[in-house]
């Protein structure tokens, strides 16, 4: 962390998956404090902590500002409209969703159905990360906290799909 730039930075990781657990497991070498924000306690039964990440059950508690990057590991999760909602009214510096570049991806329509402006819709990233063909949990996190890195560092870092 000897680069000033990566220095405060936090990553919000939304909703437990293997994608969000590859990626804790990678942050404390890359600048980032997690946080990992999972509404379902049920769903962290078993999980072990041990990458110095917090746990917390809503993304108010995450303590959003404009070094925070928000990423949503799931995109079919009943939450994702009214968490992406919570996040487009904090102060994010990147606020993005996992998905095939393909579709559109499930969150449009959710935003959509709670009446958020399109501008405030196309906020949100997707896809996110560089475009490498992940296909593993681990490829997809390697993807992802590439890409950021690559946005934090002004750098395009190969987003075109």
């Amino acid at each position: 962390m000897g680069d000033e730039r990566g220095a405060g930075r936090r990553l919000v990781v939304v909703f437990e998956s293997a994608v969000a657990e590859a990626i804790l497991r990678l942050t404390p070498d890359l600048g980032f404090q997690t946080v990992l924000v999972e509404p379902d306690e049920s769903r962290l039964r078993g999980t072990p902590r041990p990458h110095g990440d917090r746990f917390v059950r809503d993304l108010a508690a995450a303590n959003l500002d404009s070094h925070t990057d928000v990423v949503l590991t799931d995109h079919d999760r009943v939450e994702v409209g009214d968490i992406l909602v919570e996040a487009l009214a904090g102060e994010t510096r990147y606020l993005g969703i996992m998905g095939n570049p393909k579709n559109e991806g499930p969150h449009v329509a959710a935003l959509r159905s709670l009446g958020v402006a399109e501008e405030q819709i196309a906020r949100v990233h997707r896809p996110i990360g560089l475009n490498i063909r992940a296909r593993t949990p681990a490829e997809i996190a390697l993807a992802t906290l590439a890409g950021l890195i690559a946005d934090r560092n002004d750098r395009p870092g190969g987003f075109v799909f």
